[in-house]
């Protein structure tokens, strides 16, 4: 990478680009500064382990809720692989249609009135997030790990984006387009850094902008941590609008009641389930519709926010989950997370070469991949058996070429590997079937 390059991706991490180097006159210009920043995320999350582990302070978190975590960032971004994102689809449209004055894309004034525009309307995306129940079973998956560190930034909503949109369109009305896919990426960049333990207080920056100690309050289940510091890249917003909390006790991070799971798509969509099962409970029509539209902790005869009467205590001692598994599965688990990491990053790349039909069926792929890889380290009883289908799919595809080793002097080892992996869970699905026909006879 060009020294330029490492510049201009290690400044839009912290939104210390210009506005020089960041203005641009159509939409089509800008880069793709969060897809340009995946090297950067690798390397801070791994010298956040080195740091980490040289400190023996902070928790290191887990192999499990780690891969749950980058996994969660997979399947959010899998919707772009058919549509343009709704926040910038719906932006430009009333910007084309409404827009009352057209203000110049390449002032500085402009730039800083869009920086602004932007964090104040996150502000209000997270704030409702947290405040309305059908928007928090999207938001919930970035909550749910019980660990802070920087793989937690990755853990993101597969289906918010359907919802947030709605926030930021009066912003269309003033600022250009091209600004506002810049600062909607600068912005979601900046919280990448503050999900860490190992930065601990920035002295008179902690006044204005958000930080990872501002932000660790924000991930906490402790009483005082909830819904609180909403803030994306400064922490004003919940200074002037009541929502702002110090941090104080030791964070106990996660839900509330937390969900105990790896499985990706339990976790993305869990509490669109909740909410309707919670709403059934109710007789009344505007109760029902009150389930979904007040809080996650309201109920009839409670405020519009409900009341935090019924959460467990936080004693400082809790432990998250975690469930013991053996040296080989991890290894297992992890050569097979890396080879489906590299299918997805192709599936990207290759995209605009690829018919709809062969990227719908690589997205069913790795959403399986996802899936199946949960069910291992949640240790499902039908962990065998999925996996052992989704080994003969990946058979085939290595077969027809649409999946690649991670190197390629790795082709052949990669071939018996996955050869290998079939054979193991065939013997894992049909030993219990062997079994059982032994004892019945």
């Amino acid at each position: 990478m060009e020294l330029a390059s490492v510049s201009t991706g290690v400044r839009s991490l912290f939104a210390m680009l210009t506005p020089n180097e960041s203005s641009f006159q159509k939409v089509e210009d800008v880069p793709h500064y969060v897809d340009q920043a995946t090297p950067f995320f690798i390397g801070l999350m791994v010298l956040e382990l080195v740091v980490a582990l040289l400190k023996r302070e902070a928790s290191l978190g887990s192999i499990k809720d780690g891969l749950t975590s980058i996994s969660a960032g997979m399947v959010s971004r899998l919707p772009m692989l058919f549509m343009r994102g709704c926040e910038l689809t719906t932006y430009i449209y009333v910007w084309d249609q409404y827009r009352l004055v057209e203000l110049p894309w390449d002032s500085s004034w402009t730039w800083w009135l869009t920086f602004l525009g932007v964090d104040f309307c996150y502000y209000w995306v997270h704030r409702f997030a947290h405040e309305v129940s059908f928007i928090w079973a999207a938001h919930q998956v970035h909550h749910s790990s019980e660990y802070y560190n920087l793989t937690t930034a990755l853990r993101q909503s597969l289906t918010q984006q359907f919802t947030s949109w709605i926030f930021y369109l009066p912003l269309a009305l003033v600022a250009p387009p091209s600004l506002f896919a810049t600062h909607i990426q600068l912005n979601l960049l900046y919280q990448f850094w503050i999900h860490t333990e190992l930065i601990r207080d920035l002295g008179p920056l902690e006044w204005i902008f958000n930080t990872p100690k501002h932000h660790r309050v924000h991930h906490g289940r402790n009483l005082y941590c909830i819904d609180k510091n909403y803030g994306g890249i400064l922490i004003i917003w919940d200074r002037l609008f009541g929502t702002f909390a110090p941090e104080g006790d030791k964070v106990v991070y996660g839900l509330v009641f937390p969900i105990r799971s790896f499985e990706i798509l339990r976790i993305q969509l869990h509490y669109y389930r909740y909410l309707w099962k919670k709403s059934k409970t109710f007789k009344t029509i505007s109760d029902k519709v009150s389930t979904f539209l007040k809080g996650p902790s309201w109920r009839p005869g409670k405020p519009r926010l409900g009341d935090h009467a019924n959460n467990p205590k936080i004693t400082g001692k809790e432990v998250p989950f975690n469930t013991s598994w053996t040296m080989h599965l991890r290894v297992y688990v992890s050569i097979h997370f890396l080879l489906v990491v590299k299918l997805y990053d192709e599936l990207f790349g290759n995209m605009m070469m690829l018919s709809q039909l062969t990227v719908l069926g690589m997205t069913c792929y790795v959403l399986l991949t996802l899936t199946s890889m949960g069910y291992i380290m949640d240790q499902r009883p039908a962990a065998a058996v999925m996996e052992m289908l989704r080994c003969v799919i990946m058979v085939m595809l290595q077969r027809y070429g649409y999946m690649k080793p991670l190197l390629p002097w790795l082709a052949v080892p990669t071939e018996a590997f996955v050869s290998l992996s079939l054979l193991y869970w065939a013997l894992q699905t049909v030993s219990p079937l062997l079994s059982i026909q032994k004892k019945a006879v």
